[in-house]
């Protein structure tokens, strides 16, 4: 079956060594692959070449099949993400923005579609004020719900519960478990754990611009297996 997101053997070297190298991944569809790693590790410039934001120097980006430098445009349609921080224009409201999302994305039914996502993550009372006005935590939210309102069947995710508080970490685990039940293809970055061990089918460790194997959801103390691994790599690549 072809993924529906891939990289193969994809390298992106940054002036100061920072990037990721031979980097192989694939998502699936109603699976949800969690990616963990330290700061600096290089999961959101991973990210970033998985979208075609960044263009890999070696190695190739796939969507569905095709390499991001061929996909047809419709392709795009099916992606949802979020990656570093929720795009908004700060002067309008939440509401508004959503709805210019939902209108670059081609959504027809544009009202219905926002007052879904608004209901889906909570934010009827903050609707109607300007995104400026709002916590870094609504901003989130906002963020999360425009990537995810027209229902893709590919999700891209950076650290989406940063600034969330426990009730919007918890819908955006429904949510997420929702649309991989559905058949979507999910990537989400953490640095929680636990949190991410509760939602995903595949969590990938990441160190130095390398995906350095896996930890099953299951483990036991997973934070610690976590760093175990980590600092496991670093001696490896000292010796």
């Amino acid at each position: 079956m072809t993924a529906a997101l891939a990289l193969e053997k994809a390298s992106r070297v940054f002036g100061n060594g920072s990037g990721i190298v031979d980097v192989d991944l694939e998502l699936s569809s109603g699976r949800i692959v969690a990616l963990v790693g330290l700061n600096g590790a290089g999961k959101t410039t991973l990210m970033r070449v998985m979208l075609g934001m960044l263009r890999p120097q070696r190695g190739r980006a796939l969507l569905n099949g095709h390499d991001l430098t061929t996909v047809p445009v419709a392709e795009w349609a099916r992606v949802g993400h979020l990656v570093e921080y929720p795009l908004a224009y700060p002067e309008l409201t939440a509401r508004r923005n959503l709805e210019l999302s939902a209108r670059l994305r081609g959504i027809a039914q544009v009202s219905a579609a926002v007052d879904r996502a608004i209901a889906e993550f909570a934010l009827e009372q903050y609707a109607d004020r300007r995104v400026r006005a709002l916590s870094l935590g609504n901003r989130q939210r906002v963020g999360v719900a425009a990537a995810l309102q027209h229902d893709p069947s590919i999700i891209v995710l950076d650290e989406p519960t940063n600034a969330l508080d426990p009730a919007g970490v918890i819908r955006l685990r429904e949510s997420l478990l929702r649309r991989a039940g559905d058949g979507a293809a999910i990537l989400v970055s953490s640095h929680h754990l636990d949190e991410v061990a509760r939602i995903a089918d595949r969590i990938v460790v990441m160190n130095a611009g390398r995906l350095i194997g896996d930890l099953a959801p299951d483990t036991p103390e997973i934070e610690r297996a976590f760093f175990e691994a980590v600092r496991a790599d670093d001696e490896r690549a000292t010796r």
